[in-house]
């Protein structure tokens, strides 16, 4: 989203490794053509970010063991009927962008770009699960409860555990997810997350008010969207790292003057799109290099009619992962009724095919059912990216990390290693954990391939 370019290119390859911190993004461009900018809240797209547990667990992804690194989802609620603030620091985040455009937004004749990152709907730290945990719990109070129909919800089908595909086995096992859930703990927790989707809506609308009552929301273009969904127990899974479409597929909504409202537009786009339509708002010139598309093409018939001579969004988006919770990098070529997901160098691990028209719900793969159409998907996909070749640099770049991070520690290793994300589970059988990992730093970077408990 702030490079404007596909992660192989910028080598994002995890959580912890993202852009230079002096990479130029589409708000310092709009910056030295004349906005004013200023930047509230999340901002993690730059290296050296999040826990050393989340690096770790990516770099050591190719390592033949299995280990939990998260705790078990749950929810937990506030008994107090009137929480209304319930993620406090999202809330004073909020506070501070309204502030800001009360003090600053109205009291220069300059245009501005404010950006505010939140950390809602993502789920909440979990303590419980030790001295070293992830985020597994779904939180919120009664207030944002009441407004879910809770009879609505419904549960996600899932595959027994011997037919899953054996990359999301990986990810099911290590977010924790391979136990027994009843289908009250399942709708709970989707029932949560709703209700956390409920308080973002209302920090988003604060927004909106504030601009509605300086007179700036008819001049001002409002985009709301999000780094990553949230799988809310589907494909026996919480969080994200998957490209399954309710980790995928992420909310993007665009309001201003221009902009048609009430317009659903059906076209597959990327976060990629979010840096040339920036520039394309202001009247910027785009640069050459970048692997989006504006999307004021697509928003009104006034744009589509000034931008035909412009280079209009193909009919397919691109998505890649590289780090934690998923044993293989992953690549997804995804159009309106085709989703297409290679793995690794495309031939140890089998690739999925789902036709999202006919099932939604992504339960049934169909590569070995349709191998032309899978075979021309996959052939378009290495005309936009060579993954045999990415794969390989990103194993070589886990294990080249891997090694320094190690030699760092001296003596210290095997305790730090012992007492991350997976402690409960490595600190059972520390030699055998220890002794795979020493086992796969003197093998190649050839991936490995993972069997089943």
């Amino acid at each position: 989203m702030w490079s404007g370019l596909f992660t192989h290119l910028t080598e994002s390859w995890n959580n912890f490794k993202g852009l230079d911190p002096n990479y130029t993004t589409w708000m310092d461009i709009m910056e030295k053509h004349g906005y004013r900018t200023q930047k509230f809240g999340k901002l993690d797209y730059t290296s050296g970010h999040h826990s050393i547990s989340n690096r770790v667990e990516a770099w050591t992804r190719d390592v033949a063991f299995l280990l939990r690194q998260e705790g078990r989802p749950m929810v937990n609620l506030i008994p107090k009927k009137t929480k209304v603030r319930v993620m406090e620091e999202d809330w004073k985040t909020t506070d501070r962008a309204v502030n800001w455009l009360r003090k600053e937004a109205t009291n220069h004749t300059q245009p501005f770009v404010l950006y505010l990152g939140l950390n809602l709907p993502h789920p909440y730290p979990s303590p419980s699960s030790g001295e070293n945990f992830g985020s597994s719990t779904f939180h919120t109070s009664r207030y944002w409860l009441k407004k879910v129909s809770y009879d609505a919800i419904q549960i996600p089908e899932w595959l027994p555990l011997s037919e899953m595909h054996p990359t999301d086995y990986y990810s099911s096992y290590t977010k924790n997810c391979t136990g027994k859930f009843t289908e009250k703990e399942i709708k709970n927790i989707r029932a949560f997350y709703y209700a956390m989707c409920a308080e973002t809506d209302a920090m988003l609308g604060e927004i909106i008010l504030a601009l509605h009552q300086l007179g700036l929301l008819e001049k001002t273009v409002v985009i709301y969207t999000s780094d990553h969904g949230e799988l809310a127990m589907e494909h026996r899974q919480f969080y994200k790292m998957s490209m399954y479409e309710a980790s995928a597929h992420v909310p993007l909504l665009i309001m201003g003057p221009g902009i048609k409202a009430n317009q659903q537009v059906s076209d597959v786009v990327s976060l990629v799109d979010i840096y040339p339509t920036m520039l394309d708002i202001a009247g910027i010139p785009l640069p050459q290099n970048l692997s989006g598309y504006s999307l004021l093409p697509l928003s009104s018939e006034i744009f589509k009619n000034e931008n035909k001579l412009k280079n209009l969004h193909p009919p397919w988006i691109l998505s890649e992962f590289h780090g934690c919770n998923v044993n293989a990098s992953t690549y997804m070529l995804r159009t309106n009724q085709w989703k297409y997901i290679a793995y690794s160098d495309g031939a140890s691990v089998l690739p999925q095919l789902f036709d999202v028209s006919s099932d939604p719900d992504e339960l049934t793969n169909i590569a070995t059912e349709f191998p032309e159409i899978a075979y021309s998907l996959d052939q378009k996909l290495r005309s936009i990216i060579n993954y045999p070749k990415v794969s390989a640099s990103v194993h070589q770049y886990n294990k080249e990390q891997f090694i320094k991070w190690k030699q760092s520690l001296g003596q210290n290793y095997s305790n730090v290693i012992a007492n991350l994300r997976w402690h409960q589970d490595w600190l059972k059988e520390p030699r055998k954990y220890e002794s795979a990992v020493d086992q796969w730093l003197k093998t190649d970077t050839n991936q490995k391939k993972y069997e089943q408990k």
